[in-house]
């Protein structure tokens, strides 16, 4: 694979992992839309370790938190405020996990990789993501989840299992409909991401180490560094911006994107 190639797929996972417009929609794409071949496996889990490394770093104060209460959390203690975070992550987790073995098990995201299956979801759930942040109101704080908000959101972001959907796309519009804030609502669905990139990246990973290609993972190497600087980037840019801005213009390029996708479908 060459260096553009490698820089490429890099760059758009690590700039739209943590955007909500959904990065594997745009890594399946790629290959669709241009000449270039499927990038397979290996890089798929190299990105995906570059933008989870970038969002362990980027709220480090928070995943040493959690990090810090697992012992606690393992002992029952429920009222240590990092146990409570890690209980509430590992909660909103476990519906991703089940529904991605689902559809790994009976083949359905290979279904869902199509074209017309990722503009109707930019299209659906950038509308989604424009009403929640428009009604819903910004009463809460990220200090104020809860296990039944770690399970609603959970729920949501399974649904980002379809491509196009975006995880933090689905799980922010979750956080605003909740009435957390726009700030805050970003933040918890970065903190959802980790546990959810670490189980998708372990399962990709098993594939991985049964391939046993080197020179994928030296190429994986190299865009594992590319997307952790890309994604370090997006993930200042847009929590900088959330003070001031709303998620209108996202939704205005989701919809756009996927006007633009429907008609190479249906053309």
């Amino acid at each position: 694979m060459t260096f553009f190639h490698l820089f490429l797929l890099a760059m758009i996972q690590g700039v739209t992992e943590f955007l909500p417009v959904s990065s594997s929609g745009h890594l399946i794409l790629l290959p669709a839309l241009t000449s270039l071949d499927d990038q397979g496996l290996v890089i798929d889990v190299a990105v995906h370790v570059g933008t989870l490394f970038a969002v362990c770093w980027y709220f480090r104060a928070d995943v040493g938190l959690a990090v810090r209460g697992v012992p606690r959390l393992l002992r029952g203690d429920l009222h240590d405020r990092g146990g409570f975070l890690a209980f509430c992550l590992a909660v909103a987790t476990v519906p991703v996990i089940i529904l991605g073995l689902i559809f790994k098990i009976f083949g359905i995201m290979d279904m869902l990789r199509s074209v017309a299956v990722i503009g109707w979801m930019m299209i659906i759930f950038g509308i989604v993501l424009y009403l929640t942040d428009r009604l819903g109101k910004q009463t809460r704080t990220a200090q104020e989840w809860t296990v039944r908000h770690a399970l609603i959101l959970g729920l949501w972001q399974a649904i980002a299992l379809i491509p196009g959907a975006s995880r933090s796309g689905i799980v922010i519009s979750g956080a605003r409909a909740l009435g957390y804030s726009r700030h805050d609502a970003a933040k918890l669905s970065m903190l959802m991401s980790i546990p959810t990139i670490i189980a998708s990246g372990t399962l990709m990973g098993l594939d991985v180490v049964r391939i046993a290609d080197w020179q994928a993972a030296k190429d994986g190497a190299i865009a594992a560094l590319i997307s952790f600087f890309a994604a370090w980037v997006a993930l200042v840019f847009m929590m900088k911006l959330l003070r001031t801005v709303s998620f209108t213009p996202y939704v205005i390029y989701r919809l756009i994107l996927g006007a633009i996708l429907l008609a190479i479908a249906y053309g």
